[in-house]
């Protein structure tokens, strides 16, 4: 129950600070958007939307993102990969698309496993240049 315990507590802290990133770059946050996780809750494969502005490439920059899924134990589950590519969006380097808009597709199995995920709650966060956003999604079987 202890280990519970501290798997919250560390999961709420993870989702509610902001990092030390966030308030280095002075980015706004409504440069990127994350969406809600379709279909939603009783298909265990599901897409996950985001948007990123144009302004998060000004000069030609180009944003590294990483998109994880982690379970109410803080443990990591899975990692989705980029629509498109099929490439894990674990520290990719995006480039202008010409809409900003990107999702990410998650078969509903475990990381490095043929194993599905368990029905249950679990939250996905996205990562944009140190900028933390996060969402949570049911799994229902």
């Amino acid at each position: 129950m202890r280990h519970l315990a501290w798997a919250c507590l560390t999961l709420g802290l993870l989702l509610a600070a902001p990092s030390a990133m966030e308030a280095q770059q002075g980015r706004p946050t409504d440069a990127v958007r994350l969406g809600r996780n379709y279909p939603n809750p009783f298909n265990p494969e599901t897409t996950i939307p985001f948007e990123l502005d144009q302004s998060v490439f000004a000069d030609g920059h180009q944003p590294v993102v990483t998109l994880r899924i982690y379970n109410v134990l803080a443990q990591l589950v899975a990692i989705p990969i980029l629509q498109g590519t099929g490439e894990p969006l674990d520290g990719v380097k995006l480039e202008w698309n010409g809409s900003g808009r990107y999702s990410a597709y998650w078969d509903g199995k475990i990381r490095d496993s043929d194993r599905e995920a368990p029905s249950g709650v679990y939250v996905y966060q996205l990562i944009v240049d140190g900028q933390s956003f996060s969402e949570r999604m049911t799994i229902i079987k």
